[in-house]
């Protein structure tokens, strides 16, 4: 009977041994490791920063890769051509590649223009130490009549996460040529592609007898798509080489200098013109390896209408209101701002709740050297003049409260 036993004891040994040296704990698929991206903290999708921290910090840190950023240009064209520099001066110091498309200026003077990077932490944001610290009561600071509000904190109106992402750069300076040549750039400037427009076969029209796109948007297109498949950044096709993000600039679509009518006309001819560029745009994003963002005059677009489908077509929307030339610019209010920024529409991207900014009241403000987004912060009232009420005035309110306060009419009610 010790036999059978011995051999039981055996076999149950060898089947221990067996499983323990078969097992193998489940590890998680690695994400792809490109330079300047990182996975999303709420939804883990890669994001590139848009080379202002500030604005990473608003649309919930950073611009999620195949997704489409709509900027809403300002009167001047002004701050949203800087933010599109400073878009594509991130991926030139990622060692991104780029791809500018624009009408007016060409790409490589856009590329000349783009900011110098801060590569000390000279610009970092540095914690505010009076945002916790109380008020001295014996101070020159005291409050002499709200003494219950001397221990609140100060308001802080930087934006800014708790990780960096991203680079500072200066606007005073250009970036040095050098770094320029050696970016990788692909660029589209209409009047060069003009022939090539010209002599392609037109699309075929609509029920209605009118094209859906005009021939610079085909062209934009089939070239931004060329660019995809040729450089290996198309998601479906095996990567040949190391894996990089393309970053696409285009400048002011559905402006009249690429051929549409959108901002001429209350009832343009080619009105689904750019929500089918967009269109196509996100399907080639959505596809492979790549972010773009887009300028737009919203201000020159006089249906409203088609301006809300334009924004809900994209992933995040973001609206830039300047000062210049309006009463806001004279305001004493206003003084420490150039304007404010409105986010329209935020992505939702693996998730069932987006990410909300905490505060929708923001401003910008260029200072010398950087562009920066901040929490609206008007300060108090401090004069004694407007908000008192001039003698006439009084007199006027109490001859109309004559009827109902009698002997009073004649005297002054002031308290």
């Amino acid at each position: 009977m010790a036999a059978p036993s011995k051999s039981v004891g055996k076999s149950t040994g060898d089947r221990l041994s067996c499983n323990t040296t078969s097992f193998q704990k489940k590890s998680r698929s690695k994400l792809v490791s490109i330079p300047g991206t990182r996975p999303s903290v709420q939804n883990g999708q890669l994001i590139v920063s848009t080379g202002v921290t500030s604005l990473d910090y608003v649309i919930g840190g950073g611009l999620a890769v195949g997704t489409l950023l709509l900027i809403e240009e300002d009167r001047y064209d002004s701050y949203s051509r800087m933010l599109l520099k400073y878009f594509l001066a991130e991926g030139v110091v990622c060692g991104h590649e780029l791809y500018v498309a624009s009408a007016q200026d060409h790409p490589s003077d856009i590329i000349q223009e783009l900011p110098s990077p801060i590569l000390d932490d000279i610009a970092s944001p540095k914690p505010v130490e009076s945002q916790t610290k109380p008020c001295d009561p014996e101070g020159p600071d005291t409050m002499s009549i709200a003494w219950r509000y001397q221990n609140l904190p100060k308001v802080q109106t930087a934006l800014a996460s708790s990780s960096r992402f991203g680079h500072y750069y200066d606007v005073s300076k250009t970036m040095d040529p050098e770094i320029c040549q050696a970016a990788r750039c692909h660029g589209f400037y209409l009047p060069e592609h003009s022939a090539t427009v010209s002599s392609s076969p037109a699309p075929p029209p609509t029920a209605t007898g009118q094209s859906p796109m005009p021939e610079a948007y085909v062209a934009l297109l089939k070239n931004l798509q060329e660019v995809i498949h040729r450089e290996g950044f198309d998601g479906s096709l095996p990567q040949t080489k190391s894996r990089n993000v393309l970053r696409i600039g285009l400048h002011s679509l559905g402006s009249a200098l690429w051929g549409d009518d959108l901002c001429c006309r209350d009832n343009p001819s080619h009105g689904h013109a750019l929500t089918t560029l967009l269109y196509g745009l996100r399907a080639l994003l959505r596809s492979s390896l790549s972010v773009a963002l887009v300028t737009v005059p919203s201000h020159l677009i006089q249906n409203k209408a088609l301006m809300g489908r334009i924004t809900r077509l994209c992933d995040t929307a973001v609206a830039l209101e300047s000062f210049r030339g309006s009463e806001r610019e004279t305001n004493p209010l206003y003084k420490d701002y150039h304007g404010l920024l409105n986010v329209c529409q935020v992505p939702h991207l693996n998730c069932l709740v987006c990410d909300l900014p905490d505060n929708k009241d923001l401003a910008f403000k260029l200072k010398r050297k950087q562009f920066t987004i901040e929490r609206l912060h008007l300060p108090p009232d401090l004069s004694e003049t407007v908000s008192r009420v001039s003698h006439g005035g009084l007199a006027g309110a109490a001859m109309l409260g004559s009827s109902g306060c009698g002997s009073a009419g004649n005297k002054h009610l002031d308290f």
